[in-house]
């Protein structure tokens, strides 16, 4: 089975469709900081796959590629709120958040600093930049992908027509909402045999040995 890579950024709708996935009979990693996630999942979103969605293309060719879009009326306060929240971790120089996140977000969030975290110009900035060099990715390669809005009705049945499901022989019938009002933590709290850690008993592996990896054919 070809690998699905959901490519839309952090509070777009990553864990919802990651539960649908779950649902829909695909093992499915939520953020990915090992070898062996990447290896045991057939899904995998957000962390690192935001940023390094092309590297994982040269990788796994075959792939195919959802892009979750979010109306940014509602994206900007909750990625802003996100990110001040992981700002201590994420600009720290001693500690603090792993090499994988600190490079992705750094770099698809490129300029973000303390200044700037509630600065929605800059936020929209970076929302359009990484949707735009999406689109170019998908025009260069001409991969496999589906552009999806989970919260805009028919987003499941749509979902479930580009993985090639009947969405009438599924147990649900509409996308789950999971993380609404600035929540998280739902992906940690479900609980479902298809879920893949992201890590290794909390271990990740190196940055550079991911890197290597999604970069090696």
């Amino acid at each position: 089975m070809s690998k699905i890579f959901i490519i839309g950024l952090p509070r777009t709708g990553t864990t919802s469709l990651c539960a649908a996935c779950v649902e829909l009979g695909l093992t499915t990693a939520h953020t990915a900081y090992t070898i062996e996630s990447f290896s045991n999942a057939h899904v995998i979103a957000d962390t690192p796959v935001f940023n390094d969605y092309a590297l994982l293309y040269q990788r796994y060719p075959d792939a195919k590629f959802i892009y979750l879009e979010r109306d940014l009326a509602v994206w900007l306060p909750s990625i802003s709120k996100l990110l001040r929240r992981m700002s201590g971790n994420l600009f720290s120089d001693k500690g603090g958040f792993n090499d994988t996140i600190k490079r992705c977000f750094l770099n698809t969030f490129s300029g973000l600093d303390y200044d700037n975290l509630d600065n929605f110009d800059f936020l929209t900035t970076c929302y359009e930049t990484h949707k735009a060099k999406a689109i170019a990715f998908f025009e260069d390669t001409q991969a496999l992908h589906v552009f999806l809005n989970v919260s805009q009705p028919h987003s499941f049945a749509k979902l479930c027509d580009f993985l090639g499901v009947d969405a009438a022989t599924t147990e649900i019938i509409d996308m789950p909402k999971l993380n609404v009002n600035g929540k998280v933590t739902a992906w940690n709290d479900l609980k479902h045999p298809l879920k893949i850690s992201s890590t290794r008993m909390g271990k990740v592996d190196k940055d550079a040995d991911l890197l290597t990896f999604m970069q090696s054919v």
